[in-house]
């Protein structure tokens, strides 16, 4: 499963942390969309969804959250816990993200801009996405 947890590189001093995230130097891809989920209701799950061509870092600026993935064959859970910790989530992965922290804020770094046609928001599409998808791959 085409996923990575990395470990950003915090720098503090008695002021605080700061986290500097770098495009093909800290993120492995063109940074085209950032945004961010807050005030997230209990027991919601976001997501639902995979991508044709998207790649994305996820990050947990505050609070906590985990995200279950899903590659058709090959199912985990991780979690978000730390602001210095992100996940890379490759194309043709399921993604749900849930069990947010009263204050979670989740931040995402997209390879490209919003499109809608890149989206599989039926998980059965998806399952049949993939199937042709590793079947070209052949």
């Amino acid at each position: 499963m085409q996923t990575i947890k990395y470990t950003f590189q915090p720098h503090g001093d008695d002021r605080g942390q700061l986290v500097s995230l770098e495009e093909f130097n800290d993120i492995p891809f063109s940074i085209k969309r950032v945004y961010y989920m807050y005030d997230t209701v209990s027991n919601v799950i976001r997501g639902k969804h995979a991508h044709k061509k998207l790649e994305q870092i996820l990050v947990c600026v505050h609070g906590s959250c985990k995200i279950r993935l899903d590659n058709g064959k090959e199912k985990k859970i991780v979690s978000l816990e730390k602001p210095y910790e992100g996940l890379y989530v490759a194309s043709n992965i399921w993604r749900e993200m849930f069990d947010f922290s009263e204050d979670a804020v989740l931040m995402v770094f997209a390879s490209d801009i919003y499109d809608e046609t890149d989206y599989i928001r039926d998980y059965n599409e998806f399952l049949e996405y993939i199937k042709k998808f590793e079947g070209e791959m052949c």
